[in-house]
């Protein structure tokens, strides 16, 4: 194997943990000495110097993390609040009262009451932290529940889900017949 590949191992391995990892898992997982795994990521530094890369490998202790460079750490915040301020969709406001009066509930159920695949926008939610796991049911196919999360409340100033208001009973629902075109 060329060192420019192993240099490339060491990248790949280092973007996809996300976090820092110890300098002996690098080298197994490379399929090198320690010794040389320091080596490599020094080329990979190197590497990034010399295209003037927004990445460099940050050393912590004994372990390393793919870091981005700290001049670029306005841009990525800016960008970052930007999706955290992007107001919820309708699909997913009708989600989160799915859930929210349901709770726990199964994607399957979601997608039951509102007729339409929800995988995005469960993901979505999921990742803005307003819904998460909940466990996984105990029957075939052991599908994952979800409830809504702290960050939920937080987010619509509940202090609990006591605080949601009650549903309109059958009588204050307004149904098609009462409506005139």
């Amino acid at each position: 194997m060329q060192i420019d590949e192993k240099v490339s191992i060491i990248e790949a391995i280092l973007f996809a943990s996300g976090e820092a990892i110890e300098i002996d898992r690098l080298a197994e997982s490379c399929g090198v000495e320690e010794d040389d795994a320091l080596k490599l990521i020094q080329l990979l530094n190197d590497r990034y110097d010399q295209i003037s890369s927004a990445l460099r490998v940050l050393k912590l202790g004994e372990r390393y993390q793919l870091t981005t460079r700290k001049g670029f750490s306005p841009y990525i915040q800016l960008a970052l609040e930007k999706k955290r301020e992007t107001p919820l969709s309708n699909a997913a406001l009708e989600v989160l009262a799915i859930v929210a009066y349901n709770q726990p509930v199964t994607k399957s159920f979601i997608e039951h009451v509102r007729g339409v695949d929800s995988t995005g926008v469960v993901s979505n939610l999921i990742e803005r932290e307003m819904l998460e796991e909940a466990g996984r049911l105990d029957v075939p196919g052991r599908p994952i529940s979800y409830r809504t999360s702290a960050n939920f409340l937080r987010c619509f100033e509940l202090s609990s889900l006591a605080d949601l208001p009650p549903l309109p009973s059958n009588e204050e629902q307004v149904s098609f017949d009462d409506i005139e075109p």
